[in-house]
């Protein structure tokens, strides 16, 4: 009887076990689905059932091998999309770089480069990203420039293509602000290409000194920059006398300054055909009230002309005696630098003015 009820017990918890079991076959099937390849399933599942199977019968569930995916083919297949992965990133940047390369050909195209400047220009720096090329060409053309002088600027001075961005576009905001925008940079950018790499204050140096030394209006500025960018890689100074040589020595006021462009010359030159007409007397520093006993000649005849057409009509000279004169007039300058005048005996423009005023008073 012992023996009875013991067989029936142990048969009690084989069939709640079994029960058990049958109710986490969905779940079971549905985490091998997940894991398991299509092919495989159809195998999982009748060897799972035959487990199952086995275990209602008084078995043990073995572990079964199919039930948990496959390790190392696994592993291989991971590997297998990793390096394909790497792959693809590696020709990714190569693909994105072609295209950015059609799209900035295309734009500078459209901007009305010619397919031999295009070449040229994204050439000139490989290692600059084509996309920076564009950038500041297109920043150029919204100051007003047309492609050609772009292109010239550029292929004579082809480290503007390395510049920041941010450089660039805070240099062509402060550009506007001098009024050199609306195509009058066009003659600034191709005598004077350094005026986007040069230091900021060289530049204000030098716009200092034309407004609050020389005393130029803001339009009179803008207008020596855009008809003489050369002097903005002079020197401040030497700048400064230059122009109080014109207006003192020899009369010349600001008007007359910035309409014959007066100070795109060298100093050597206005002082060597200024004082060779003044000693022939041919011309003569005028007066406060700005009149003189001889007719001096334009400055356009003095300063514009080659030193041939110089002497024949203006000076009324020949070569060997201006060229004697250069030489004399070359030593007394040595004198003169050994042997400086004193600041105390220089007038400033200001002081000038005064005077001319006070005159005109009385």
């Amino acid at each position: 009887m012992a023996l009875n009820n013991l067989a029936q017990e142990r048969r009690g918890v084989c069939y709640m076990g079994v029960s058990d079991w049958h109710r986490l076959i969905p779940l079971a099937w549905a985490h091998v689905a997940r894991r398991t390849p299509l092919r495989e399933q159809k195998r999982t599942c009748a060897s799972l059932l035959c487990q199952l199977a086995t275990a209602s019968k008084g078995g043990s569930l073995r572990k079964v091998s199919c039930v948990e995916p496959r390790k190392y083919v696994r592993e291989s297949e991971c590997r297998a999309n990793v390096t394909r992965y790497r792959l693809e990133e590696q020709r990714t940047p190569v693909a994105r770089g072609v295209l950015e390369r059609e799209k900035v050909i295309s734009a500078l195209l459209d901007m009305g480069f010619s397919d031999i400047h295009v070449n040229e220009l994204l050439s000139m720096w490989p290692s600059v990203p084509t996309q920076q090329v564009l950038d500041f060409i297109s920043e150029l053309i919204l100051l007003g420039l047309n492609p050609e002088p772009v292109y010239v600027a550029v292929k004579k001075s082809p480290e503007l293509l390395k510049l920041p961005m941010m450089h660039v576009r805070k240099r062509s905001s402060y550009l506007r602000k001098l009024g050199l925008g609306e195509g009058k940079l066009k003659t600034v950018l191709l005598c004077c290409p350094e005026i986007f790499t040069m230091p900021q204050r060289d530049i204000d140096g030098i716009v200092g000194v034309l407004r609050e030394k020389c005393l130029f209006t803001v339009q009179q500025v803008t207008r020596i920059l855009h008809r003489c960018p050369y002097v903005l890689q002079e020197d401040p100074g030497e700048l400064e006398y230059k122009f109080q040589y014109a207006y003192f020595r020899m009369g010349v006021k600001h008007a007359d300054v910035v309409r014959t462009d007066f100070l795109r010359y060298s100093i050597t030159r206005i002082q060597q055909r200024h004082v060779f007409l003044e000693r022939l007397g041919r011309y003569q520093t005028p007066d406060k009230k700005g009149q003189t006993r001889v007719p001096n000649p334009l400055l356009k005849d003095i300063l514009r002309v080659s030193e041939a057409e110089f002497l024949a009509r203006t000076a009324c000279s020949s070569a060997a005696e201006f060229d004697v004169f250069k030489k004399l007039f070359a030593r007394e300058e040595e004198e003169k630098t050994e042997s400086p005048m004193p600041d105390s005996e220089r007038l400033s423009v200001d002081e000038e003015e005064e005077e001319e005023e006070e005159g005109e008073e009385e």
